[in-house]
């Protein structure tokens, strides 16, 4: 059976047609980055308006890449949760709409845990496995038992680390996403040259459980200075909160 998936959770516009559950025959995904890169983050409101204009040729697209036409698809998912709620409802909108026209079924999809999912198109995973989620608005250790049964070990309690990358890098003027300009500016700096630490979470929490919400603060404060030595260069602050941001996940994983 051929399924239409629809994704519009955020600033992406994608569709893509899979045959019998692993075997995707098109993928086509319509990029805003550039777009939004002058506001240095994802604006909502722009988001959903291209994805409003853009999602008819996407999925255009995905049919014709795939080889098949509009009326062998056999079910359309969209993602439902979580996003942005203008981009989703654009997203769903369509599918809803596409799905009757067709009168195949709807199904909407929480895209965290397709996520989790999505690596068993390609390789296939023996349960329980460990996943990580990260993204600008995600931050989750999960243990994943089966099809249905998915345990959240730890999260984030404040910003997700994706969001701690953009926010660092809007402070310094680095542009957007801010992860890869961090990364960049982190491969030509010292690690060392700032002892940024994590925070110590106290017993209220999960003991899996993250924050960065104070390391984007002192990253942010970090002032002009001389420390330890070092100077206060962008690729040393760069260099310093990535290797604590990071150390801090894969500590708990």
């Amino acid at each position: 059976m051929y399924v239409l998936g629809i994704e519009t959770s955020c600033d992406e516009c994608s569709a893509a047609i899979v045959e019998d559950g692993r075997n995707i025959l098109s993928n086509v995904i319509a990029t805003q980055i550039e777009l939004h890169r002058p506001f240095d983050g994802v604006v909502p409101e722009l988001a959903s308006r291209l994805h409003t204009e853009w999602i008819s040729q996407v999925v255009n697209a995905a049919v014709m890449q795939a080889g098949i036409r509009k009326e062998d698809i056999g079910a359309i998912a969209a993602t439902a949760k979580p996003g942005l709620l203008g981009s989703l409802l654009v997203g769903l909108n369509f599918a809803k709409g596409m799905a009757s026209v067709l009168d195949v079924p709807f199904i909407g999809i929480d895209h965290i845990r397709a996520h989790l999912y999505a690596p068993q198109i390609e390789h296939p995973l023996e349960y329980p496995y460990l996943g990580v989620l990260l993204s600008g608005g995600h931050t989750v250790i999960c243990r994943v038992d089966s099809y249905d049964s998915i345990e959240v070990l730890g999260t984030t309690v404040d910003d997700a680390i994706g969001e701690a990358f953009d926010k660092v890098a809007k402070h310094y003027g680095l542009g957007y996403p801010g992860g890869v300009m961090i990364d960049r500016l982190a491969q030509k700096g010292d690690p060392m040259a700032f002892k940024f630490s994590g925070p110590k979470m106290n017993s209220s929490y999960h003991p899996y459980d993250i924050s960065y919400s104070g390391l984007k603060t002192a990253v942010i404060n970090q002032l002009d200075i001389f420390s330890t030595g070092k100077p206060a260069t962008p690729e040393n602050i760069a260099a310093s909160f990535q290797r604590v941001a990071v150390g801090m996940l894969i500590k708990r994983v």
